[in-house]
């Protein structure tokens, strides 16, 4: 792992299924660059369950949203996903179908929360330093 601080990595995806699979391999590829293996699977779920509620709501049609991962030692990696859509997420009672994203980030991530972004929003969530 470099000992330059901070870490960061960036990608864009389009508003398409595979980007999904697509941001976890991204994520999957920067935490083993960056040495982190002891919470890289609950990581990567909050990294498919953000992505994913970015395609579903929170991109527009012909748009993207873009993935930031950041490490600061001895601080958090942070996950953000930047998109362009209105609303903002909060924790729901799953139904049968779906509803079950930002419950997921919310049982596995330290912190999580939304930011501003004009347009859109900045759904994040962080894992503690000590952990990884």
């Amino acid at each position: 792992m470099s000992d330059q601080l901070p870490l960061f990595r960036e990608a864009f995806y389009r508003r398409e299924r595979r980007s999904v699979p697509l941001a976890r391999d991204f994520a999957r590829k920067a935490l083993a660059d960056w040495g982190l293996d002891a919470r890289a699977d609950d990581v990567l779920v909050c990294v498919s369950e953000l992505a994913t509620n970015a395609l579903l709501h929170g991109v527009p049609p012909g748009r993207g949203y873009r993935l930031h991962l950041y490490l600061e030692r001895p601080g958090p990696l942070r996950i953000e996903v930047h998109d362009s859509g209105d609303g903002t997420p909060a924790v729901r009672e799953p139904s049968e179908e779906s509803g079950r994203g930002l419950l997921l980030v919310d049982a596995l991530a330290d912190r999580w929360g939304v930011g501003a972004r004009n347009p859109g929003k900045i759904v994040w969530c962080e894992f503690a330093g000590s952990c990884l």
